[in-house]
């Protein structure tokens, strides 16, 4: 710092040119000769060794300015009992704990041991207790323990003075940095790594809470408990007592160290779930992630609604080209209507002519049989003949005599019945082809006998009322239809297959002609009334619900109805049958009595045909 100038002094500048800067070699000797050995070796610069030294002498300036705490207790404490006492507060180092160096103990050590030895007390006249009685001995242990490294940090592990308290979420939400900013602080101390975070502010950054959050969950703390140690394995009589000792100690620093963990953890769950910066970072990336969703939306939106446009515009156009094609058709339809309408009064027209040609010529008759026997034919012209013809018949009729007329007329009506008995034959040899068909696919079972028109509906029953996945299913359908088959042949299971792959490959018109005949059948049989016994006259009682039965086969829906109904009135249900019948739409008590009995029968039968098949497989 310049000083300052005197009034009436004068200031002067000279600007004359400085000369150049000369390098000159130096060679150390002495004190500066060793440093620079020590920098050598170490390989450090001059300025490092200043700082170290500069360090050095501010240790020793703070050795000097070390300053003791008085503990008035000191000369109560009894050296049995050292294990209790607070090692700082009997050298002194109260109040610096475990920030003081192993400089300031040993300093504070040999200031306590000047003031306290028993040899100085003694001869100031002070009253010594003999052996290890004196209080002195507790100094001497505090500097056992606190000058060593291990022992030490046993001691600062529990130091008696730390408070271990977690702020509570009381506390915590009203002021949540002062509450909790000091507590981290305060157990950073048992942190294995150096320069642990902060807690921060506000204002801090989503990196630096992250990072702070990071290191705490992840606190890795050297605090041990084996100060606590209530027995003393030194003072064990033998190995086994030592080593059990050993056990119980390690048992219980675990249980401790367990306690601490979860101490911290409680406190780092506590804050986090209570620090307003998390609650603003979440508010934050949730208002994030809505604005990218929204984004996204929007974005799919806009994408839907372009493909929508693109989509009703295909739309569009289809609909417009359909709209052009169904015009188009109708305007050919509407063409071919009227079309159709002139050629169908063209042909009213000439069949009127016809009729009207041959009435004026009494239809070529000479009496009333041959006219009403040409009425006819000339009718049956009138529907068969197309409208080429009947105009070329009319112009023949319009240019020629009677007889021709007839002979024309008569020529063209043999034509007609020609091809009316050639339509007929031609049906009967298709319904005679199908026939022969069914009577052929019969053959190959049974002893070469063919299948009768009663076996084939019996066996499309058989195969329905045992589907695939029966047990031995080819058996127990040929077992039912010798039991139910009336024609006395008795099937196998070969010729079962075989017709059954034989009806397969007929066309489905065969089918339904199968069906129809079987369905004949069944109404012709159920059609017919028994004849009474004594020829007895039937009694004048009417009753409704038995004297009409509903002879349609039964649908899916009302056999469900059915099911459904004997499951929910059992057999003690009094007027059960009754109650039945109005649950199934359509159907009296007797019709529901009388398939009752029918599927009962079919169940015994099935049961029947398997236990057959089952006693043949057991033989």
């Amino acid at each position: 710092m310049l000083i300052e100038a005197l009034e009436g002094d004068v200031t002067v500048v000279y600007c004359n040119a400085i000369a150049a800067s000369v390098q000159i070699e130096v060679e150390p000797v002495g004190r500066w000769f060793e440093a620079f050995l020590k920098r050598r070796n170490r390989n450090v610069s001059a300025s490092f060794q200043e700082l170290e030294e500069e360090e050095e002498l501010s240790e020793e300036s703070e050795d000097e300015e070390l300053q003791l705490e008085d503990f008035p207790l000191l000369r109560t404490l009894d050296p049995k009992d050292w294990k209790n006492q607070d090692h700082y507060a009997v050298l002194g180092l109260a109040h610096m704990r475990y920030k003081a160096t192993q400089k300031q103990i040993k300093a504070a050590h040999k200031a306590m041991v000047l003031k306290h030895h028993p040899d100085k007390r003694k001869a100031a006249g002070e009253l010594i207790v003999e052996g290890d009685g004196d209080y002195f001995t507790c100094i001497t242990k505090a500097i056992e323990i606190l000058s060593d490294p291990v022992k030490r940090r046993a001691f600062d592990s529990v130091d008696p003075t730390f408070d271990n308290a977690v702020p509570s979420k009381g506390e915590g939400k009203e002021n949540f940095f002062e509450a909790y900013a000091p507590v981290f602080e305060r157990n950073a101390r048992w942190s294995s790594k150096k320069h642990v975070p902060r807690l921060g502010t506000m204002d801090s950054s989503f990196e630096d809470v992250d990072h702070f959050y990071s290191v705490w969950y992840n606190f890795d703390s050297w605090r041990e408990f084996s100060y606590l140690d209530e027995e003393e394995k030194d003072k064990a009589e033998c190995r086994d007592e030592r080593r059990w000792i050993e056990k119980q100690n390690r048992a219980a620093r675990a249980t401790r160290k367990k306690e601490e963990m979860n101490r911290l953890r409680t406190l780092v769950d506590t804050a986090y779930s209570l620090d307003p910066r998390i609650k603003k970072f979440k508010d934050d990336e949730k208002a994030r992630k809505e604005n990218e969703k929204k984004a996204k939306a929007d974005a799919k939106r806009k994408e839907q609604e372009e493909k929508e446009r693109a989509r009703q515009a295909e739309l569009d156009a289809a609909r417009l080209a359909k709209e052009k094609e169904e015009e188009e058709a109708k305007l050919v339809a509407q063409q071919a209507k009227k079309e159709k309408e002139i050629q169908k009064k063209a042909i009213k027209k000439e069949r009127q002519k016809l009729r009207t040609t041959c009435k004026n010529w009494n239809y070529f008759g000479d009496n009333e049989s041959d006219s009403v026997k040409m009425m006819e034919d000339v009718e049956k012209l009138c529907d068969r003949l197309e409208l080429v013809s009947l105009q070329s018949l009319n112009e023949g009729l319009a240019l020629g005599s009677k007889e021709e007329g007839k002979v024309a007329v008569e020529k063209q009506v043999q034509e007609v019945n020609a091809q009316l008995q050639k339509e007929k034959d031609a049906e009967v040899q298709a319904r005679q082809a199908v026939r022969t068909t069914v009577q052929a696919s019969g053959g190959g079972g049974g002893g070469g006998k063919g299948w009768n028109e009663e076996e084939l509906p019996l066996l499309i029953k058989a195969v329905n009322l045992f589907p695939a996945g029966t047990n031995a299913r080819w058996e127990v359908i040929a077992n039912y239809m010798n039991l139910h088959s009336t024609s006395g042949i008795k099937r196998t299971a070969k010729d079962v297959i075989n017709k059954a792959k034989n009806l397969q490959k007929l066309e489905p018109g065969q089918k339904d002609e199968i069906n129809k005949k079987a369905f004949e059948k069944f109404n012709k049989e159920h059609a017919a009334v028994p004849q009474t016994v004594d020829n007895a006259v039937p009694s004048e009682r009417f009753d409704g619900e038995w004297s009409f039965t509903n002879t349609a086969s039964w649908t899916t829906e009302e056999q469900k109805l059915l099911e459904q109904a004997l499951k929910t009135y059992p057999v003690s249900t009094p007027e059960r049958w009754e109650k039945i019948a109005a649950a199934v739409p359509g159907r009296t008590k007797k019709d529901c009595m009388k398939r009752y009995k029918e599927l009962v029968e079919m169940v015994k039968a099935k049961k029947a045909a398997q236990e057959q098949v089952g006693s043949k497989s057991r033989k």
